[in-house]
């Protein structure tokens, strides 16, 4: 398995968490120079706080730990399409490239009409990431259907 995939495969556990918590199946990592620097499990839904998405949380925690200086080198996997208040905080710490599972048509940071993931109109922002999508496409979509029916079910 390479190592992308085993990223992956970390959301995708985290995402599990998030599920059973009864929260959108979303984990996120950040990687760099293959050493976990940052990680995340959605928990919006359970805290009552829209900002607990699990990038948002990857970061932070990457933050936390003193990694300030490496975000723009880093690299964010996540199950899901950032979506675009997370592209924002993405595109501030100048993330080098994003790998995620599932696109998040209505809101993501790049499938959506608001494309924050690939404006290079912000000065500030600098180029945009490199972007990598659909890995474990299929694993991601799984998640998505658990927790619909988990919707349906309360």
């Amino acid at each position: 398995m390479n190592d992308d995939k085993k990223y992956m495969m970390e959301c995708i556990d985290l995402a599990n968490q998030a599920l059973i918590n009864g929260n959108p199946p979303v984990g996120a990592l950040l990687v760099f120079e293959n050493k976990i620097i940052g990680k995340g499990i959605e928990s919006g839904k359970s805290t009552g706080d829209i900002t607990q998405h699990a990038e948002i949380l990857a970061v932070k925690d990457a933050l936390q730990q003193g990694h300030r200086d490496i975000l723009d080198k880093a690299v964010l996997f996540s199950t899901h399409e950032p979506c675009v208040m997370c592209s924002y905080l993405i595109r501030h710490h100048k993330i080098a490239k994003i790998v995620f599972g599932v696109t998040v048509p209505y809101l993501g940071g790049q499938s959506s009409e608001f494309k924050i993931l690939e404006t290079e109109n912000i000065p500030k922002w600098g180029s945009r990431p490199l972007i990598e999508t659909g890995l474990l496409k299929h694993e991601c979509e799984i998640l998505n259907e658990k927790y619909a029916a988990l919707l349906l079910n309360q």
